[in-house]
């Protein structure tokens, strides 16, 4: 499913999406395919959905015109000596 598609079925409201397809360019990743797991009326519930997503999984706002997650590089790491 496209972004678009999904922001007709869902105007306005947060979907749970699983990631089926995705490639980056310049630090961003743009989502080409997904699927939706679940779409949300009430924010806290996104929100306490958004802590237990994995690897491939997000929840967005339909609101958004654009699926696009930005890609932060973390330098250093600390560690136990």
């Amino acid at each position: 499913m496209k972004w678009e598609e999904v922001r007709k079925i869902y105007p306005n409201r947060f979907v749970k999406i699983q990631i089926l397809k995705a490639h980056i360019e310049d630090n961003v990743r743009y989502i080409d395919d997904l699927a939706v797991v679940k779409a949300f009326d009430d924010e806290r519930e996104a929100t306490r959905e958004l802590v237990r997503t994995k690897d491939d999984e997000l929840v967005y706002h339909t609101g958004k015109e654009k699926l696009e997650v930005q890609i932060k590089q973390i330098f250093g790491f600390r560690g136990a000596i």
